[in-house]
């Protein structure tokens, strides 16, 4: 029963970034929207602090028996993610050169939460 393992983990995932967006909140971020989707990739959340846009990689992790949640985060990963940011960018009218903007990932291992701003 594959069908199960996938809606599980999708609602993991879920519960993961909407615990991430709370904590962000908690540091001042304001929140913009949540999974944006274009045919480069996905970003899990788009925040803004002040006038910067920070997009947003969340990671989950139960235990780190598999590695720990921030090595997920993998070139190939990340370029799919810097493409995604470009087309957001690109559709709402933000010049990237005169837009301030960050690539924050937030992993969530258990109940452990690492914030690493600009990677």
């Amino acid at each position: 029963m594959p069908w199960i393992s996938r809606q599980l983990s999708s609602l993991i995932g879920q519960h993961a970034e909407q615990r991430a967006c709370e904590y962000l909140q908690q540091q001042n971020l304001v929140h913009v929207i949540s999974n944006y989707r274009c045919r480069s990739g996905e970003i899990d959340l788009i925040m803004q602090e002040g006038e910067q846009w920070v997009f947003v990689e969340v990671k989950y992790r139960k235990s780190s028996s598999h590695g720990e949640a921030m090595e997920y985060f993998h070139p190939h990963k990340r370029k799919k993610f810097e493409l995604a940011v470009a087309h957001y960018l690109h559709e709402k009218k933000l010049n990237p050169a005169m837009t301030s903007y960050r690539i924050d990932v937030l992993a969530i291992q258990g109940q452990h939460i690492e914030w690493l701003k600009g990677v």
